[in-house]
């Protein structure tokens, strides 16, 4: 009895904060997915809900490409301040929360569902990476010692991982906890010592053959958090977390076993280099196509500076700095028919 009522506390302890979303699990679930994100917002008014649709895009481009940095790339900022336009569906939850002192509190989620191609036309014109789908779902051995002794984090004790399996859910995938029978409840003891070979074959049963291996503790000054992530046998990452916040410890697991994940199994873009290039446009024949060509072009997300060179009898010379590369440049263009590819050397481009 002693110890279920110490997994309940140790639950609530995890979760707890001044406001937190009573939710059932399989409703979260299906409202994520790589193309999709919730976000909080004050309200349902347009400003709320514009600024909610770029955090939600920040969200999804770091899944589709599995680069936590992604929203920061060349091109991607231009980008953000147009989600709206990458949006396919969105709609609002009300979240029933706890705050101070058991105070009922309500919070507005706008969940957001981008339009899968449209994304992944941004992705492949910037060049960014991708972390293909469908993705493994490692198995979650994590030990916790709230200062009674480390014991195994099961499928009944679900609730006390919740922080770091919601936080995979955000990074794109999704991890799974053991049965919780009495030979994994004894493996406890290897787990805190990190021996990974004795986990990995206890979890030999369970497929894909990929653990997360984590021991949270408390520390002096909060919670210390010891991780571990194992593909096939192989020790990919090993890395830890020190955090005043138990959930902010635990989700530095899946942080960092979604970056060993999309690391090892991610695809480079397949745009060019970045980089300055001399382009040749013809159909220049007024001012008006002028205009309308450099309107275009500073609207294109691979395309930087824009300095012009020289006009002669073929057309206009410019220097473009392109954050992808030609093939970059030839992507974009491709989705539109202001600009027509020409062969030619330097790459010649007309205006229609």
């Amino acid at each position: 009895m002693r110890r279920a009522i110490a997994w309940v506390w140790m639950g609530w302890l995890l979760l707890a904060a001044p406001a937190f979303a009573q939710r059932v699990e399989g409703d979260r679930a299906a409202a994520h997915g790589a193309y999709q994100a919730e976000v909080e917002v004050h309200d349902q008014g347009e400003s709320q809900r514009n600024a909610g649709f770029t955090r939600a895009m920040v969200e999804v481009l770091g899944k589709v490409t599995g680069d936590r940095g992604a929203a920061s790339r060349p091109g991607v900022g231009q980008e953000l301040r147009s989600a709206r336009d990458y949006v396919d569906s969105y709609d609002y939850r009300q979240d029933q929360g706890v705050g101070h002192g058991g105070a009922p509190t309500f919070n507005t989620t706008l969940i957001v569902r981008f339009d899968q191609d449209k994304l992944d036309q941004l992705v492949g014109d910037l060049g960014l990476p991708v972390w293909p789908q469908p993705r493994p779902k490692p198995v979650l051995w994590l030990a916790i010692d709230d200062g009674s002794g480390p014991r195994l984090v099961a499928l009944a004790q679900a609730a006390a991982a919740r922080p770091v399996l919601d936080q995979a859910i955000e990074r794109g995938y999704r991890l799974g906890l053991p049965s919780g029978s009495a030979a994994e409840q004894a493996a406890v003891g290897a787990i805190w010592r990190g021996d990974t070979g004795a986990i990995a074959r206890i979890s030999a049963h369970y497929q894909p053959p990929m653990q997360l291996i984590g021991k949270l503790y408390r520390g002096a000054d909060g919670w210390n958090a010891d991780w571990i992530f194992v593909d096939h046998g192989k020790v990919l990452s090993q890395w830890s977390a020190a955090d005043s916040s138990a959930r902010r410890a635990m989700s530095a697991g899946a942080d960092g076993a979604a970056d060993a994940l999309a690391r090892k199994y991610g695809k480079a873009g397949t745009a060019g280099p970045a980089g300055s290039y001399r382009v040749l446009f013809t159909g220049i024949d007024s001012a008006e196509d002028y205009m309308r060509l450099s309107g275009y072009l500073q609207g294109l997300s691979v395309v930087g500076r824009i300095t012009p060179l020289r006009a002669t009898p073929a057309g206009l010379e410019v220097e473009l700095e392109l954050r992808s590369g030609l093939s970059g440049l030839r992507r974009a263009i491709g989705h539109d028919d202001v600009l027509s590819d020409q062969e030619g050397d330097p790459p010649t481009f007309r205006l229609n």
